[in-house]
């Protein structure tokens, strides 16, 4: 029995040990509201910090357009990881059943169009969500490591992309773990 405990204790998810970019408690993050109005875009945003049940969340939404050259609306912060080492990011969230990317920037990605991106899907109830570093896709040159390395983050984002969509996504809690 207390093998089948200790078991079950080394495998459940948690949350200790981990990173904690934003999680209400303490005013972790500064958040960034961004949409492609900032390079002549048509979507719209609006981003709000709500509660539910007793719990609080930000809620990113807004109509996602492609028209003149546009499609994104986001919510961004700075990131300090240090040197440790994680393996990915967590996050807990709930939506319209559209899919998301999370966004990671780090000093190689300077230009606007250079990030590692990763996609999760936001269904209406709430759930915790790890994407491993593994999943993160280079967009940019090739001067641009293909992977991603944790100590090495310096911004995240939680990103509405690349298609005529309207858009609601909550996020309570965000980790690196």
């Amino acid at each position: 029995m207390k093998k089948i405990l200790a078991l079950l204790l080394l495998s459940s998810t948690s949350f200790a040990d981990n990173l904690v970019i934003e999680d209400f408690e303490n005013n972790r993050a500064k958040w960034d509201a961004i949409s492609d109005q900032v390079m002549g875009g048509l979507s719209e945003i609006k981003f709000s910090k709500l509660s539910d049940d007793d719990m609080n969340f930000y809620r990113l939404e807004g109509e996602v357009s492609t028209k003149n050259n546009g499609g994104f609306i986001q919510f961004r912060s700075r990131v300090d990881a240090g040197s440790n080492d994680y393996e990915g990011v967590r996050i807990k969230t709930r939506g319209n059943g559209e899919t998301y990317e999370i966004h990671l920037r780090t000093p190689a990605t300077f230009l606007p169009w250079q990030y590692y991106k990763a996609t999760f899907t936001a269904n209406d109830n709430w759930k915790i969500i790890d994407i491993p570093f593994s999943s993160f896709k280079k967009v940019g040159p090739a001067y641009v490591p293909r992977k991603v390395k944790s100590s090495k983050i310096t911004w995240i984002a939680v990103v509405a992309y690349g298609k005529d969509f309207y858009a609601e996504v909550d996020l309570a809690k965000i980790e690196l773990y």
